[in-house]
């Protein structure tokens, strides 16, 4: 499966760039991952969606739906038989522009909790990569 994810900036904490690669190197063994930082300066719809092209996006957004780990699972699972990209768009601090929000295919919601930014990129990879180890079988999931 293609998965693309967009962030807003790249994690600046020590934790959360060690958390980044850690995720990131788990998860390209499931999937064909790609990455695009957009820099803070251009936090904007233009340039986010842009980035994602015709991909099936996926806004992170607080009013978003929650999903568990066998939801997100189940999601993954439908996307992989359509063979289309599917983008994972992270905002930065202030969130996404409204029209990217407006212009998602589906919304994404990490729960009611505000994440600083940079842990909520790794949240976002850590979910991804969970949902993947249950639908190959793998027991990190437990």
């Amino acid at each position: 499966m293609k998965i693309h994810v967009i962030t807003i900036g790249k994690p600046k904490l020590s934790y959360a760039q060690a958390g980044w690669e850690e995720y990131w190197s788990r998860l390209s063994h499931y999937h064909q991952v790609r990455v695009t930082h957009i820099a803070d300066k251009h936090n904007d719809a233009a340039h986010i969606l842009e980035a994602a092209g015709s991909a099936y996006k996926v806004a992170l957004a607080i009013e978003g739906k929650q999903f568990s780990s066998e939801e997100l699972s189940e999601f993954l699972q439908r996307h992989e038989r359509m063979s289309k990209e599917v983008a994972f768009i992270i905002g930065g601090p202030e969130g996404l522009p409204a029209e990217v929000i407006n212009r998602a295919n589906h919304h994404l919601s990490l729960g009611k909790l505000t994440l600083p930014h940079d842990l909520a990129m790794v949240v976002v990879l850590e979910a991804l990569y969970r949902a993947s180890t249950i639908n190959s079988g793998h027991p990190y999931h437990k």
